[in-house]
């Protein structure tokens, strides 16, 4: 069974979605503070801060709409005839917008851009941005990537430059590599001199889950492992597993039924060709990792995923029904129930890559830790109607196992 229409992306995260009262003042908070700034002596920044699924796409989403509308239509807005881009670092959230730009009269595919794209263009001077968005502004480079044809300080940096307001959301647990390696406080310090405001969403809008399932997962990113929460949620579907294909087998039938539901798994699994695919095998369990999407849908929405392992590099940023997740061998528990990762197991080449501003030893292996429970945190929040866990790592998978059934 194919995935049903509902569960397309771009149906959960399209201008049409209905805002809560929380989002729709946002929305026109930030667009009071784009007027306001937009002829200022600096550029101005607001940014939104919030966790995995607390509906900023979709804020920004009605955001864009209504600035493009007023910019094509209104003669008497303020933000008449301004050139303003949508940008998102992620080749397979951007497939959406462009979806939904095809939706909408007054959203081009051109408004929607990657970062280094729109900077290379205004320096050389094809394009003028006045107002800018940012979708995911966790993965910005934040140093050059000359392999991606960036040659910049950073991302922000270089935006800022050429824009005269930026809005970005941020989540600093969602992080995954040091190329693009930004915390709250390097953050701030780099929007100091600027025009700045922010907020801060909370409310969870992706997972069914308990509030106490969610604190348990944001409890695990930081190091703190402790029982599974007595509760999941009245309609939220939590299962720990002691064999990886009896999980596969678990999605499969979710996927049968409802439609949108993967594996997913960490890093971990050194590269073994077989028929030109990475395989991922965990006992009986033996299937390849997420081939590169050439088509304009996404990853998970294509039926033939159901039989490959998706990663941070399809699944962040979007939404699975039930999502199976395999903590690799980055993660383990030690004999006093103590989390342990194992930076000598990731098998991710692009997680580490060398940054010359980070000289601290101690520093460096702390990002490195974190880099790690970044991603798992990323995964285990993909699911919105269920979360099945399996652990590489014995002694872990015990502990879930063990703490569930209690």
């Amino acid at each position: 069974m194919t995935q049903v229409t509902s569960n397309a992306a771009v149906t959960k995260i399209a201008p049409t979605v209905p805002l809560t009262t929380e989002q729709a003042g946002l929305v026109q908070k930030i667009l009071d503070f784009t007027g306001a700034h937009l002829n200022g002596a600096k550029p101005a920044v607001f940014t939104v801060f919030g966790d995995a699924g607390t509906g900023k796409s979709v804020i920004l989403s009605h955001l864009f709409d209504r600035l493009q509308t007023a910019s094509r239509t209104d003669p008497d807005s303020i933000f008449a005839h301004t050139e303003n881009y949508f940008l998102v670092n992620h080749p397979e959230i951007l497939k959406v917008y462009r979806q939904i730009a095809g939706d909408r009269p007054h959203l081009f595919k051109k408004d929607f851009q990657r970062p280094t794209s729109l900077i290379n263009r205004a320096e050389q001077g094809k394009v003028h941005p006045d107002v800018l968005i940012i979708d995911e502004a966790h993965l910005l480079l934040s140093q050059a990537d000359h392999y991606n044809n960036f040659y910049g300080h950073n991302h922000l940096q270089s935006l800022l430059a050429h824009a005269k307001v930026i809005i970005l959301v941020f989540d600093e647990t969602q992080v995954l590599r040091f190329k693009s390696y930004w915390t709250e406080t390097r953050l701030q310090h780099l929007l100091a001199p600027f025009p700045h405001e922010s907020y801060r969403l909370t409310h969870q809008f992706r997972m069914q889950a308990s509030d106490e399932l969610v604190h348990w997962i944001n409890d695990f990113t930081h190091a703190r492992v402790r029982p599974l929460p007595t509760t999941a949620g009245d309609h939220y579907d939590l299962r720990v597993f002691d064999d990886a294909e009896d999980m596969r087998q678990s999605i499969v039938k979710k996927n049968q039924a409802v439609g949108l539901s993967r594996i997913v798994a960490t890093s971990g699994y050194p590269s073994t060709l077989d028929g030109g695919k990475h395989y991922i095998t965990e006992g009986r369990f033996h299937l390849p990792w997420d081939q590169y999407n050439y088509t304009s849908t996404p990853w998970a929405e294509l039926p033939e995923t159901i039989d490959e392992v998706g990663s941070i590099y399809t699944c962040q940023g979007f939404d699975l029904n039930y999502v199976g997740l395999i903590i690799g061998p980055t993660v383990s528990l030690d004999a006093d129930n103590h989390l342990i990762v194992n930076l000598d197991r990731n098998t991710d080449v692009e997680t580490f890559k060398h940054r010359d501003d980070l000289t601290d030893p101690q520093e460096v292996l702390a990002a490195k830790r974190q880099l790690i429970l970044n991603t798992v945190n990323v995964l285990m929040k993909r699911g919105v109607k269920g979360l099945y866990l399996f652990a590489h790592d014995q002694r872990l998978r015990s502990f879930l196992m063990q703490s569930l059934s209690n």
